[in-house]
């Protein structure tokens, strides 16, 4: 069994006074959040801000305090899969998605992107973000 960790980012936005999450569909038709593997010497919040400039052409200011990991193993390539998120803001970019890895990205309301979610862990990541964002 192979090891991989990847870095990602729970990424916002507020539209009058609303709070919208940027929500990627991949190529292969799954929702989820702007993520990608570690390169060497990067640190986990180096990649995912890369990561999420590469997908979705957007520069979010990181939020203290919020960190959450997800394990999951992928039974057809044989890898065990650590995914670390942070929570980001950004104001006042377009959403620009790397069509060579995606299928779509766009913001939507929590309800909207809780209902398009097909695995659990991104319901959970969507609550906890949802519930720090409120209470900050």
């Amino acid at each position: 069994m192979k090891y991989e960790k990847s870095c990602g980012v729970i990424v916002f936005t507020r539209k009058n006074n609303e709070i919208e999450y940027v929500i990627i569909k991949s190529i292969n038709g799954f929702y989820g959040f702007p993520k990608g593997h570690v390169e060497a010497g990067e640190t986990e919040t180096q990649t995912a801000l890369r990561e999420v400039f590469e997908e979705v052409g957007l520069n979010p200011t990181l939020i203290d305090g919020f960190r959450e990991t997800v394990e999951y193993y992928i039974p057809s390539i044989d890898v065990q899969k650590q995914v670390v998120y942070f929570l980001g803001e950004f104001k006042n970019q377009d959403i620009i998605f790397q069509k060579e890895e995606l299928l779509s990205a766009k913001l939507m309301k929590f309800n909207e992107a809780d209902n398009c979610f097909t695995h659990e862990n991104n319901r959970e990541l969507l609550l906890k973000a949802d519930l720090f964002i409120k209470n900050m």
